[in-house]
């Protein structure tokens, strides 16, 4: 099914869903596109949902798509909705299943040169010690007790069990804790779902990438991040397991009967939601940063364990070879923060799925460090292209509630992916591209096929036209470990 109502063109990055196109809207939507890629944008019907959104009760300015748009459960992935404060209303999916499903990147001193022929020895041994695939389970066991306080203080926990550097938690959004985590409104079901994966990458997208800095355009910010051409970096992309996932079922089963019995009007159940000042908006609230929390130490976790497999493989330890976290961006969930909404200053909640934070220089959100140079937002593309490193810019303040994409965005679902092409194909292809792949499965090989994503060079030119992110690196993968 794809979208036929009306699509008018505001700029060359720009497309508006008028209000009145469908009813209920209280606001219009606009979607971020080039002109070439408006067409594979309206194929899957995923615009039907950003006016979908615009119906959201308390929502403030307008319903928002990135170009990494496609469709989704309730919102659509790449999709950006503010709501009053106070007034407005919080719905599971406007966040996701993957609670905090997000990018952390690390950083290195070493070039090729100075692992020589170890590439795949490391690629390996990451494999090895980080647990990746369907159902995956981490290499460390925590208790009840332990896992309460991990759904509480996120890295915070890792970092002061010996997971990390406290170093970590300045890059680290929300320093990896969301202080209003509440673990009690965690069911028991999504407490046992998350004990033993804690730790792990999981399956789907999500993947460790070996990458080499190739391309550096802007040096003075390059610098400030830590980056520097010809250096190898680490890009972890998971979130919140069986924990997060959960929690979103019991909490959308509990809206979906709220506004059953409510008779809250709106164009489709999947979009369930409670007032933020009602006792289920706001339980769900806390019990989502708990979700995040989890993914939060899940990543810090992670990288302890990635450290530790340079460090048996390269024979040097993790601080001599500046193993440092450049950040860690979430880019599924809902954030209370203050934004200008018709010239005055505003509290919002902020959904973003699908979809990554960017603050412009200055916002006391930013760590000290980056803070004159603006946020940093890692993009992961396909497979085989890598990931963009960018700087939060001003127009994303100005027109996005301070959002950007969050990755290529699949222009094919995966099951069609699995049955039109060929495993010893992509296999081949990603060896001829001198990448060493490790992975779970050749579903899940074919399921994250590069042909099954739009293009991440064309995805970030368009929000660098639109003012909201400017490129800083372009980092080129060398070994890839898919679950």
């Amino acid at each position: 099914m794809s979208w036929e109502g009306r699509l008018n063109k505001i700029d060359e990055n720009r497309w508006e869903i008028p209000m009145d196109e469908s009813a209920g809207m209280r606001t219009n939507a606009v979607i971020y596109a080039s002109e070439s890629m408006i067409g594979q944008v309206c194929s899957d019907n995923a615009p039907q949902q950003a006016a979908n959104v615009a119906c959201m009760p308390g929502i403030v300015g307008s319903s928002m798509a990135m170009p990494d748009i496609h469709w989704g459960y309730g919102f659509p992935i790449g999709g950006v909705a503010a709501v009053d404060g106070f007034a407005g209303s919080i719905s599971p999916g406007g966040i996701g299943f993957d609670i905090n499903c997000g990018v952390r990147l690390i950083k290195t001193d070493l070039t090729l040169d100075d692992i020589g022929g170890k590439k795949d020895a490391l690629v390996d041994e990451l494999y090895k010690n980080v647990p990746s695939g369907l159902g995956s389970k981490g290499l460390t066991h925590v208790g009840y007790k332990e896992l309460d306080e991990i759904l509480s203080r996120g890295s915070e926990w890792a970092v002061e069990n010996g997971y990390g550097w406290e170093d970590d938690l300045e890059t680290t959004e929300e320093h990896g804790r969301m202080v209003d985590a509440d673990s009690s409104l965690v069911s028991e079901k999504a407490l046992k779902r998350g004990l033993p994966q804690l730790g792990s990458l999981g399956s789907g997208n999500h993947f460790l990438e070996l990458d080499v800095v190739e391309d550096v355009f802007d040096e003075d910010v390059a610098k400030v991040y830590g980056l520097k051409e010809g250096t190898l970096t680490l890009t972890v992309h998971c979130g919140s397991r069986g924990c997060g996932h959960q929690i979103a079922t019991d909490y959308l089963q509990e809206m979906e009967r709220y506004i059953k019995r409510n008779s809250v009007s709106l164009p489709d159940r999947q979009l369930a939601c409670a007032p933020l000042d009602s006792k289920l908006g706001d339980d769900y609230y806390k019990a989502m940063c708990c979700g995040a929390n989890y993914a939060w130490a899940n990543r810090q976790m992670i990288t302890h364990w990635a450290r530790e497999s340079f460090e048996k493989v390269l024979g040097d330890s993790a601080e001599s070879m500046g193993m440092k976290v450049v950040y860690d961006v979430a880019h599924n969930i809902a954030k209370k923060e203050r934004h200008d909404v018709d010239r005055h200053h505003e509290d919002v909640l902020v959904h973003r799925k699908g979809a990554t934070r960017a603050f412009a220089p200055g916002r006391a959100e930013i760590p000290l460090r980056y803070r004159d140079a603006g946020q940093p937002v890692i993009i992961p593309g396909d497979m085989s292209v890598g990931t963009y490193v960018l700087a939060g810019r001003r127009g994303s303040m100005e027109q996005t509630f301070g959002s950007s994409c969050h990755g290529a965005g699949r222009k094919m679902s995966r099951k069609e992916a699995v049955r039109s092409l060929a495993v010893d194909d992509v296999r081949r292809r990603m060896s001829e591209s001198g990448i060493y792949l490790r992975d779970g499965s050749d579903e899940g090989v074919l399921e994250e096929a590069p042909d099954a994503y739009k293009d991440v060079d064309e995805v970030v030119e368009v929000v660098c036209r639109a003012g909201l992110t400017a490129k800083v690196a372009k980092l080129s993968p060398i070994g890839v470990i898919k679950g």
